[in-house]
């Protein structure tokens, strides 16, 4: 019964195949179930070890081909900023998951109290937690979004992201404009729930429209709004910020990133092995010099 069982995890469905990281996500959650099973004393042992099956391989790494670079992604922002209300609402979301590097579920439950917003100069966030869409069934509240902590982060734990101006300015617009939620959300659903993907993912369809010519829009060119987060990470890449540090403001381990971010990581090698280099050509004729 297993083989079928697991053969049924590379199906969506409508019986077609599903995309290999749909595949490894669901794998976890049917391994958890045989666990579930062998403590209950359904099973007595667990039997995947016994079935020569393997989950499709995948490309980890970001194909930085249709990722946006600096200019198309603010021409994005703005033109998403300028398609409706609606839009004007959502300018500042898409800008902090491009110039704070933000996962969608992050800024939909980002709050007043978390933000440093100087009139002038770099500000603060100080992320805590997220509110995916997981649906009633699955929450205890009976709600459909389930607020939860950082990803793979213990359920306490923050983390702080220095924000350039042009956000501060974003965030500080949009507040005056529109206030907070009861709960001091900044961003919310037109009747003041939980922002839905449906929202700005819409918003951000349209602005593609507008911004990329007709054979750029049939590419997945900055296809979804999490483009704007791979966008922010590479940049911050190729600025020369340090790999660590890139890492801790994006919320990923190091590992992580250099798995997704090979190339760009591999890019700014030669920037710091010129660097070195000048370090060393500069030791040495000191060196000369004191000789």
């Amino acid at each position: 019964m297993l083989r079928p069982a697991l053969d049924a995890l590379k199906l969506k469905l409508d019986g077609k195949p599903a995309a290999a990281d749909t595949v490894r996500r669901k794998l976890p959650v049917f391994t958890n179930c045989l666990r579930y099973a062998v403590e209950r004393e359904r099973l007595p042992a667990l039997p995947l070890h016994k079935v020569d099956w393997k989950p499709p391989q995948t490309d980890d790494e970001v194909d930085f081909r249709f990722v946006p670079g600096p200019a198309l992604a603010r021409k994005l922002i703005a033109a998403a900023g300028a398609e409706s209300k609606r839009g004007r609402h959502l300018h500042a979301f898409y800008g902090c998951m491009y110039y704070a590097a933000m996962r969608p579920a992050e800024v939909t439950d980002l709050r007043l109290s978390a933000c440093t917003l100087p009139e002038s100069g770099w500000g603060e966030l100080v992320l805590s937690g997220t509110t995916p869409r997981v649906g009633s069934a699955w929450t205890d509240s009976g709600e459909s979004f389930d607020s939860r902590g950082l990803k793979k982060r213990a359920r306490k734990a923050t983390r702080s992201v220095p924000i350039p101006p042009v956000l501060v300015r974003m965030l500080r617009d949009h507040i005056k404009e529109y206030g907070t939620s009861e709960d001091g959300r900044l961003f919310r659903a037109a009747r003041g729930g939980h922002l839905v993907s449906d929202d700005y993912g819409e918003i951000w369809q349209a602005a593609r429209l507008a911004v990329l010519s007709e054979s750029e829009a049939a590419t997945p060119l900055a296809e979804v709004p999490y483009s704007l987060r791979h966008a922010c990470v590479s940049f911050w890449l190729v600025s020369g910020v340090a790999p660590a540090e890139v890492a801790r403001r994006a919320g990923h381990s190091i590992a992580v990133l250099y798995r997704f971010y090979a190339k760009v990581i591999h890019g700014s090698q030669d920037k710091t092995n010129r660097r070195i280099e000048d370090a060393l050509n500069e030791a040495e004729s000191d060196d000369t010099d004191a000789a």
